[in-house]
């Protein structure tokens, strides 16, 4: 037809048509463009903006749906899934209440499913607080979105029970399709798991969660969002551990197509961390280059910044990170203060707590916070700086003080602290009695009392505190102690000593009599004396031979020692090249010798010394009166010897 006429509309609407239905959008796109004279905007808007949404143009898609003249019922489908895409989510929950509204037929439970998947993305990247649509979850697609609106809100058990049903309705439902295998309905409930180990993920559950990640990779899913956001949570569990497999699983999060399945701050974290793995496999150029790419495409952000500082201080490059926070501080304001944070972090580490302390001073949202008061006196009290520490206190007091008077203002003139500023109060006046700062303590002290004259406690220490300042002042306030008569504990005193952590136990009444009647009658007691004990004496201790009486002498300043005697044999051994032979190394022969007596006994060898005489050697007699010790006489082995040597 088109041969004949080729600018026949109907046969070029059916062209296109037929190109979509074969999924060739491309060559679609490039027909409607050719014939843009015939096929207006009016006649084929649908089937143009239905081919760029499907080439992820979603730019032109839009544009293209708002050109049209009429607002077809299709065209408003196609214009909630474009709105979704560009997560415009307000605008898309609209067009689909639209849809849902004005429309009726075989469709309806796909728009709300729809629907319930707005809201549910709404609930996990815009944290909205997702209002009750009413749908019946009679689909595991309903269900899976509400355990995703559910986990948005941080309901992990709810939705791992709408989890689970989602499973359960999904094998229902696909069981009883005869065509549909067993592998078929597990690829279904890839993304049903792949949540199941989100939640167990979220909730500290890392290796069921690890588990059923790998379980799913294992499945091979053609979703290839699916697979991306699963490898980046492994990456996540395995954090600076086993990176081997997360650089693995980094080859998933770069498949064809990912951009366009995951949303951004989805995108936004897998990048997130590359550079950071790329940090801790040492690719310093790498994870520069990530963090700069971050850094301009979110100049606000803070992890890339955070991710270069980082990268930096492993280099050992702490001044040059400090500069990088600090430029970035000036630069964002409103991002300061967890800047500023980091800061410090990094001057603790270099050892400079008081730059630190200057540092978190000029937080001034953060000032005032007891946790920030108490991490800058501890610091000020390890330098020893006590004024300093002080004064933080005062200007933290002085902060409620000047908002209770903003809040309070033409109210009565008494007005209650908040426990916070009397806690910061009371805090201060332990930390200057501690350090001996009595005359200061006293006036926290007198406000802590004037706001709760009933404080035993604060009184005592207001007292204790005047007794070195001003004890005339300690006695008028001793006055408004409570009696003991009013007093009345009721603690069992006897049962309180005889506990098993009581440091003093009371003796008991009839031995402490007894105690004293043989105190008064034991005028003759003899304090008793303690037996020493007998020494050890030596294993070969023999009672009938006498000790050497020079044995605590050293053995050279004895009497009868001669010095040592060095061996006869050595002035023998022949000198020379390895494998010569001289004219003794016959006599060195033991087995030559055999036939003949040995010229001196064989140390150890007791057949020797009897085949010679009965004679003791010189070596082996002791001196008169010593005692008979044998001294141990080590045999070495040489190479190439026999005969025992």
């Amino acid at each position: 037809v088109l041969q004949i006429s080729k600018d026949d509309v109907t046969a070029l609407q059916c062209k296109v048509v037929c190109l979509i239905q074969n999924g060739n959008f491309k060559e679609a796109l490039g027909v409607i463009n050719t014939h843009t004279k015939v096929l207006t905007s009016d006649i084929i808007a649908f089937e143009k903006a239905y081919c760029e949404y499907r080439l992820n143009r979603i730019e032109n898609a839009l544009k293209t749906i708002q050109s049209a003249s009429q607002q077809t019922d299709k065209l408003k489908e196609l214009y909630g899934q474009v709105l979704y895409r560009l997560e415009r989510y307000d605008d898309c929950l609209a067009a689909y209440r639209d849809l849902i509204r004005n429309s009726q037929d075989e469709y309806e439970e796909e728009r709300k499913t729809n629907l319930s998947a707005v809201v549910a993305a709404q609930s996990t990247w815009e944290k909205v607080m997702p209002e009750d649509l009413g749908l019946r979850e009679a689909t595991y697609e309903l269900c899976y979105n509400s355990a995703c609106a559910l986990i948005g809100q941080g309901k992990l058990n709810e939705a791992m029970k709408k989890l689970q049903k989602a499973e359960e309705l999904c094998r229902q439902s696909l069981s009883e399709d005869s065509d549909v295998t067993e592998e078929d309905i597990e690829a279904e409930l890839a993304i049903i798991h792949g949540q199941m180990a989100y939640i167990m993920q979220l909730q500290g559950r890392t290796e069921d969660a690890l588990q059923l990640y790998n379980q799913i990779i294992k499945l091979k899913p053609t979703d290839v969002g699916l697979l991306a956001v699963i490898a980046n949570n492994i990456i996540t569990i395995n954090k600076d551990q086993n990176v081997f497999d997360s650089k693995k699983k980094v080859k998933l999060t770069n498949a064809e197509g990912v951009e366009h399945k995951l949303s951004k701050k989805q995108l936004q974290a897998i990048e997130f961390n590359k550079a950071l793995l790329a940090m801790y496999t040492n690719q310093a150029d790498q994870c520069r280059k990530l963090s700069a790419s971050l850094q301009s495409q979110s100049p606000e952000h803070l992890l890339p910044v955070l991710i270069q500082a980082a990268q930096l201080c492993r280099e050992k490059q702490h001044a040059k990170a400090v500069g990088l926070l600090q430029d970035f501080a000036d630069q964002h304001p409103a991002n300061a203060a967890e800047i500023k944070l980091t800061m410090a972090q990094l001057k603790i580490a270099q050892g400079s707590v008081t730059k630190a302390c200057m540092i978190l001073r000029s937080i001034e949202e953060l000032q005032h916070k007891p946790g920030m008061v108490s991490a800058l006196v501890t610091m000020y009290s390890h330098e020893e700086d006590i004024d300093s520490a002080i004064e933080v206190f005062t200007q933290a007091i002085q902060w409620y003080q000047q908002f209770q008077a903003r809040t309070n203002y033409g109210c009565c003139v008494f007005q209650p602290k908040s426990p916070v500023h009397l806690s910061l109060i009371r805090e201060a006046a332990n930390f200057k009695l501690k350090h001996g700062r009595k005359k200061e303590a006293i006036s926290d002290l007198e406000e802590l009392w004037k706001q709760n004259p009933k404080d035993v406690h604060t009184l005592a220490q207001l007292i204790s505190a005047y007794s070195l300042v001003d004890p005339e002042k300690a006695k008028v306030l001793s006055k408004h102690l409570p009696s003991s008569d009013t007093m009345s504990l009721k603690v069992d005193v006897d049962a309180l000593e005889n506990s098993h952590g009581a440091t003093y136990v009371r003796k008991k009444a009839g031995k402490l009599t007894g105690d004293k009647e043989q105190k008064e009658q034991g005028q003759g007691d003899v304090k008793k004396k303690k037996k020493k004990k007998k020494g050890k004496l030596p294993k070969n201790y023999d009672p009938k031979v006498t000790p050497d009486p020079e044995r605590w002498l050293p053995m050279r300043e004895r009497s009868y020692y001669r010095g040592r005697k060095k061996g006869k044999k050595k002035d023998q051994i022949g000198k020379g090249t390895q494998g010569s032979t001289t004219a003794g190394s016959s006599e060195l022969d033991a087995s030559r010798t055999a036939s003949s007596p040995p010229t001196s006994p064989r140390p150890g060898s007791a057949a020797a010394v009897s085949a010679t005489s009965n004679v003791i050697p010189p070596r082996h007699q002791k001196p008169a009166g010593a005692p008979a010790t044998k001294k141990k006489q080590q045999q070495k082995k040489k190479k190439g010897a026999k005969g025992g040597w």
